[in-house]
């Protein structure tokens, strides 16, 4: 693992201008290997190579970029043996979740999209009768409105999910014959590198997929920025978005932006308390709350809100903390020391402010090395608290009582974010009624399992667009109208 890697560039694959930069295991603290340092010239190069290559990867047929998504997915599952351990390795990911979601799921999802390659991309439209004007004769005029592919998308992507992130980019955007410039992020590029790797083998023609990584905002910025590039696509924090918005602006870029999230897991007193605390509790065992539509906020009607505290309390004591490869290990370290340091300050936090830290709270004795965060409860929390109100992205939960339904919705609806809620409740009528009120791109009812194949994104600073499923080509084309005379 320790190899050195290189970027990809218009079929060519070269070092970093910069150097290189180590990439730390935040299970041990060990560095898994060295990534390529790419200048900004370099983002540049990538992105004018993805330029030259879109007008003939645009007009290739449909059944060719299929085939190639399909030997994708085949190659992933024939290399996971090397790409899972390594993405263990980078982003301390536990094995239950590594098998489960960040190899699997990628070549899951190229499987998705080279079906999807193959859908049609024209939507006929009915004949309108127009009469003559002095811009053109009168007549039946057809139309058409023809998806047609955006040019070349800068992809960027966070460290939680680098992979199976990727992929869902990668999938629609090259299915619909755009070509693409890779940025994952800095902590954890290696087994995305690899990813383009077997890409690059599989045939994707030169200049279709490139890769640039760095340790610093640089060869990002560069991408979003140049007019070389039509359309970012990045999953991350709400600060780097509005960054991208700004920055990409200049050029009337085209934006997917899918930003953070505080998700309000609302709980009325009719819900199963037992599926809720469990549901709510992924904050802490799917990948140490690093991500960004947990159910953060346990927003509980009173008549039940002992009960769910008690509930969480005693499971975040119960979970194990600990090196990600033991089979029961539950809770796995955060990326970095420093964003340990930024969760326990929040933690913090939220103790000045009033709240009761119900279970964690403290750095877990062992092991004594890696970035661990023991899975914390505050409770006795307000909505305007800051702990309540910002996103911390680690294994904090905080506990909000309500009285009533529409304090409960206000509550919810409080913060700047919108990306994805949840209701708890035995009357499903009442939990759709909730769910329309909701100003969240996305609302789980008594469930926060996923449904790969509808629309995802955010309102709110929680990001623009949609994708998943089909809704992943709307994302990546342009809607290009096509009239005649019939």
């Amino acid at each position: 693992m320790a190899e050195a890697r290189q970027l990809l560039i218009g079929g060519e694959w070269v070092d970093g201008a910069d150097g290189t930069y180590d990439i730390m295991n935040p299970a041990t603290e060990e560095v898994v290997g060295a990534a390529p340092e790419a200048s900004a010239g370099q983002a540049q190069d990538a992105a004018r190579a993805a330029r030259d290559a879109f007008p003939s990867w645009s007009q290739t047929s449909p059944d060719e970029r299929a085939r190639l998504l399909k030997a994708t997915a085949d190659a992933i599952r024939d290399h996971r043996k090397d790409l899972l351990p390594l993405v263990i390795a980078e982003t301390g990911c536990t094995a239950t979740v590594g098998k489960q979601m960040q190899v699997p799921q990628a070549a899951t999802r190229f499987d998705a999209y080279a079906r999807f390659a193959l859908e049609p991309d024209v939507i006929p439209l009915p004949p309108q009768v127009m009469p003559a004007t002095a811009l053109a004769p009168g007549g039946v005029m057809s139309a058409i409105a023809r998806r047609a592919p955006v040019g070349a998308v800068a992809c960027i992507t966070p460290y939680n999910f680098p992979v199976v992130n990727m992929a869902g980019k990668l999938g629609p955007a090259l299915a619909m014959g755009n070509t693409v410039v890779v940025r994952p992020a800095s902590q954890d590029p290696l087994a995305v590198i690899e990813l383009v790797k077997l890409m690059h083998e599989v045939g994707f023609p030169p200049g279709v997929i490139n890769v640039v990584t760095g340790s610093t905002p640089a060869s990002g910025e560069a991408l979003v920025e140049t007019r070389y590039i039509d359309m970012v696509s990045f999953t991350g924090s709400t600060g780097v978005g509005l960054r991208i918005a700004e920055v990409g602006g200049r050029t009337m870029k085209r934006f997917l932006l899918e930003l953070g999230g505080k998700g309000a897991g609302l709980v009325f007193d009719d819900a199963d308390v037992k599926n809720a605390v469990k549901m709510i509790a992924s904050v802490w065992t799917f990948h140490s709350g690093q991500i960004c539509t947990a159910p953060t906020r346990a927003i509980v009607q009173r008549k039940v809100y002992d009960q769910v505290v008690e509930g969480l309390g005693k499971m975040a004591k119960v979970l194990k903390v600990g090196d990600p490869y033991e089979p029961d290990t539950v809770v796995g370290p955060v990326i970095t020391a420093a964003h340990r340091d930024r969760i326990e300050s929040y933690v913090r936090a939220g103790r000045e402010e009033g709240g009761e830290v119900v279970a964690g709270g403290e750095r877990p004795e062992k092991p004594d090395h890696g970035y661990y965060v023991a899975p914390t409860l505050i409770a006795s929390c307000r909505a305007d608290m800051k702990v309540a109100q910002e996103e911390i992205f680690g294994p904090v939960i905080v506990a909000i009582p309500f009285d009533d339904e529409e304090e409960g919705v206000a509550i919810a609806n409080s913060t700047d974010f919108g990306l994805y809620d949840y209701v708890f409740s035995g009357d499903t009528g009442r939990a759709m009624r909730v769910s329309r009120q909701l100003r969240s791109g996305n609302v789980g009812i008594n469930t926060t399992q996923r449904n790969h194949w509808a629309p995802f994104g955010g309102t709110k600073l929680s990001g623009v667009g949609r994708d998943g499923g089909e809704f992943g080509l709307h994302a990546y084309s342009e809607l290009q109208s096509v009239v005649w005379p019939s």
